[in-house]
């Protein structure tokens, strides 16, 4: 049983910073990456990684977010600075290694406000 276990999530001000990490049970993963969820809205990518250390973004989080990971550890992590109150969502993490081995973990919350 995969078991994706995120911390992180928080309050804070606009212009603020958070780091989410996710720690993931068992062999690596391919790719791990983030997603969210904001309020009426369907779940969106927000940044992957693979094992190798590809990166890919979503044009609004560029040059804010930075995802990274610790193979060793896999564990992946999500660097969010100048944090906006848009950015307020459920984040959740995903560790994929093919269409039949892609998992989720429970999400945590982002809030954005003064």
């Amino acid at each position: 049983q995969v078991q994706l276990v995120e911390s992180g999530g928080g309050l804070v001000q606009p212009g603020g910073s958070l780091r989410l990490a996710c720690i993931a049970s068992g062999s690596i993963f391919t790719t791990m990456g983030w997603y969210r969820r904001a309020p009426g809205k369907q779940r969106e990518l927000v940044a992957t990684i693979t094992s190798g250390g590809r990166t890919n973004y979503v044009d609004f989080v560029k040059g804010r977010f930075t995802i990274s990971r610790d193979n060793a550890k896999n564990t992946v992590y999500l660097q969010m600075n100048s944090l906006k109150p848009e950015d307020t969502a459920v984040y959740y993490c995903n560790a994929r290694r093919n269409m039949w081995q892609d998992y989720w973990g429970q999400g945590t919350q982002v809030t954005v406000s003064s």
